[in-house]
């Protein structure tokens, strides 16, 4: 199956009710509750402040696959693919493929692992805990909840759901990574073992049918261990774990158009699994895959008059979500001030006409206007973009 002619009929499986990154576990639950019978659901843990956690199986085949999402309160594309997924699960339009995936594999989906994070729309659960850095020690009940689950699957691949930063790019692109994919290193020595070695060659798949939709915007997220999260352990324990990050995408602040493209590289690493295509590859060509950089901004004005000289100046936001008002305030800060040239962004302005009167202090709020001649382009007050005249 070519998953990329997936990408003209999405609406036929996309998950409607969720429309934003904000979805709460109440929602979760419903969706949950309205899975065919074919899904077997079942509570499996409550997080620390008493919500549900729910363990989705589906399928008979040999092949376990374990997939969870949302470690991170605040990393809600993998939920969102998750809930596609099962609805391209039980689509009728697509049974040869479907079929395949019943008949060979067995899925263990676990969406919205960190309900309390969820509901704040915050990277920690409710104790101030990060999850994925909580393997070890495992003083919280959702970290308990996953190392126990791992043991009992046992499952021959891991599925690691996550978002990352919108500002990660693809080396050699000047483009944002709209996706990056890891299989995570189980030393401190970035050695390989026959569970990594797998992980690599799926990658490989979902990397070559991704990237025709997506050229130049998927990257391979740093290869720096850690040995207090889960992906690393659970490829030490011989989970074969891949590591997956929807990143950023012009003009697409919930993550609608980028939860496409993660779905459809969760499907393909499926497909590549379940039909075993991926023993042709090798870890040389995951290699080949380009790595992420550090190469854009959110905003960038070039050739720009400020402070007594004509430079480029670039500007980073931080979203800063009220759970009183559920909504998100969007603050832009200096980040850097210079040459620029080897850098992109999502929204750049240049021409020799672009002056700031403000002096502008490098790591602080943005509180200026952006002129064009007499023209007000944009207007900054305390980090917040007032204008675009």
């Amino acid at each position: 199956m070519d998953v990329t002619l997936l990408f003209t009929e999405y609406d036929n499986f996309k998950e409607l009710t969720i429309k934003d990154r904000f979805f709460k576990h109440a929602q979760v639950e419903q969706l949950l509750g309205q899975l065919p019978s074919k899904f077997k659901v079942k509570p499996v843990g409550y997080s620390e402040e008493g919500r549900s956690i729910n363990l989705v199986e589906w399928g008979k085949g040999p092949s376990r696959i374990f997939l969870w999402s949302q470690m991170h309160g605040d990393e809600p594309t993998g939920t969102m693919a998750l809930f596609d997924l099962f609805n391209f699960l039980n689509h009728q339009n697509y049974l040869p493929a479907v079929n395949m995936l019943f008949e060979t594999c067995t899925l263990y989906m676990l969406p919205m692992l960190n309900p309390d994070g969820a509901e704040r729309f915050t990277r920690r659960n409710s104790r101030q805990l990060d999850i994925n850095r909580d393997y070890i020690a495992a003083i919280s009940k959702e970290a308990k909840l996953l190392r126990s689950l791992r043991a009992e699957i046992n499952p021959a691949f891991g599925f690691n759901l996550h978002d990352q930063s919108t500002l990660w790019s693809v080396e050699g692109s000047l483009k944002s990574a709209t996706l990056s994919f890891l299989a995570p290193s189980f030393d401190q020595f970035a050695s390989w073992n026959d569970n990594r070695t797998k992980a690599m060659m799926v990658i490989v798949d979902m990397y070559i049918a991704i990237n025709k939709l997506l050229p130049g915007r998927i990257g391979l997220f740093p290869d720096e261990y850690e040995p207090r999260a889960f992906g690393d352990n659970f490829q030490r324990e011989g989970t074969s774990t891949l590591l997956l990050e929807a990143g950023g995408f012009k003009d697409d602040h919930d993550k609608q158009e980028v939860r496409k493209y993660f779905f459809l590289s969760i499907l393909q690493g499926l497909l590549s699994i379940s039909s075993r295509s991926y023993l042709s590859n090798s870890p040389a060509d995951y290699s080949a895959i380009p790595k992420n950089g550090k190469e854009i901004f959110h905003m960038l004005i070039r050739n720009v008059k400020l402070n007594g000289m004509s430079t480029n100046l670039g500007l980073n936001y931080d979203d800063d979500y009220s759970i009183k008002e559920q909504k998100v305030t969007r603050r832009y800060f200096v980040t850097d001030i210079g040459d620029l040239r080897f850098s992109n962004a999502y929204k750049t302005y240049d021409s020799d006409q672009l002056v700031i009167h403000e002096m502008i202090s490098i790591d602080s709020l943005a509180n200026f206007r952006l002129l064009e001649g007499n023209k007000i382009l944009l207007t900054f007050h305390d980090g917040i973009l007032n204008a675009i005249l």
